[in-house]
């Protein structure tokens, strides 16, 4: 939304700027004038302070056009910074990208049980390394740090091989306002599914529409809702929880089980541990001993997701249903392309069709999505990306 006073319009109009270069390459002034519907001496005067800032950047001088050579400006990538951080059941990570979204440091430690104190001792250390990449001036420049965590982390923690109440220590924890006392900066706090959405839609090429269901697998399985170009987090931050459906054959108490537990990785951990094979080393490098362990997975998850799927588009009329998650690629696409399968054997009568897409970025996308958010807020003409209805 547009400011009305002069100096809001000036920061509005630089966003703009920034956001119209981000998205569309380097330009000259003549050029962003025309992209951002800014009068060419409005466009010359922002352009000139955001040089001077050292925001964006000259390039060299395109010539053998018609007329006077101009003067391409983009990004400066060494203009702003920001810090991501991820606490997961399984490990925490953390990401320094620049202002072009590329990444100048990551960091990433496992742990055997994800309890308080641990995972932001870990965290904070792991943001300590990837700040210590940039010198004085460019910690001058970090504008933000974003953590993205899953809800209740104090949930689950048979399933993780955990006596009962053994992760009853997050109940209460403020890991925000532990990690700001740690880093010095108050951390935008987010859903590590949510942030996934956000790196993909920010970062990523998986969300080509303006609405969109985003399915992440994690340890266990989360999502994304975006419609009209923003990622809603819903009335009570929960939007997209989609881990939470109630999917395939009740439990032996005759109860619906949720799509979290048959469909995230932690079904194909135990799948692949039970043949006798590292499941860490297996999920970074899909070693060809897996592929059979794989293949008898995605027979059991695809038809999962492919219900939940069906049950979101009764609701929203999503036109792209992104799969995605901490897998390597090869098996993202595979996923992919066995969930739409599943879909078209659906009865789908009174439902709009949906186009399959798979997730770019995999297992950093969590740590990006919670890096993006800072940058987002300070340079978007939209800052609120994720937008929390109501």
């Amino acid at each position: 939304m547009r400011a009305s006073d002069p100096a809001g319009l000036r920061a509005y109009n630089e966003r703009v700027i920034i956001n119209a270069l981000l998205r569309r390459g380097p330009m000259s002034k003549a050029e962003i004038a025309r992209e951002t519907g800014l009068s060419g001496q409005a466009a010359s005067v922002i352009v000139n302070a955001l040089l001077a800032e050292g925001l964006l950047r000259k390039l060299e001088k395109v010539r053998g056009q018609v007329g006077q050579p101009s003067t391409p400006v983009a990004p400066n990538p060494s203009g702003a910074y920001a810090l991501g951080v991820k606490i997961g059941r399984r490990s925490v990570e953390a990401a320094l990208i620049d202002l072009t979204g590329a990444v100048v440091a990551h960091r990433h430690a496992p742990h055997a049980a994800p309890l308080p104190e641990t995972c932001v001792a870990a965290a904070a250390a792991l943001g300590r390394a990837c700040l210590d990449a940039l010198d004085e001036e460019g910690r001058a420049r970090v504008v933000g740090m974003g953590l993205a965590m899953p809800g209740d982390m104090h949930a689950w923690p048979r399933e993780m091989g955990l006596p009962p109440g053994a992760l009853d220590g997050w109940r209460g924890f403020d890991a925000g306002a532990a990690l700001q006392e740690a880093l010095g900066m108050a951390p935008i706090v987010c859903n590590d599914a949510t942030a996934a959405c956000a790196a993909e839609m920010l970062l990523g090429s998986g969300i080509a529409s303006r609405s969109a269901l985003y399915i992440y697998l994690g340890m266990f399985a989360g999502g994304g809702v975006v419609i009209d170009g923003r990622l809603v987090m819903g009335e009570q931050g929960n939007a997209g929880a989609i881990g939470s459906m109630p999917v395939g054959a009740p439990d032996a108490r005759g109860r619906p089980q949720q799509l979290a537990h048959r469909a995230g990785l932690i079904s194909l951990e135990r799948a692949l541990r039970e043949a006798g094979l590292d499941a860490g080393a297996a999920m970074q490098g899909a070693p060809l001993e897996a592929e059979q362990v794989f293949r008898r997975w995605v027979r059991q998850v695809a038809p999962e997701l492919a219900l939940a799927a069906a049950a979101a588009l009764s609701v929203i009329d999503f036109p792209t249903i992104v799969v995605d998650g901490a897998l390597p690629a090869p098996w993202r696409a595979r996923l992919a392309a066995a969930t739409a399968r599943e879909m078209g054997a659906l009865n789908r009568a009174g439902l709009s069709p949906a186009v399959f897409a798979v997730g770019a970025l995999g297992h950093t996308a969590r740590v990006l999505g919670a890096a993006s958010l800072p940058l987002q807020r300070r340079f978007s003409p939209d800052p609120e990306l994720v937008a929390r209805a109501g």
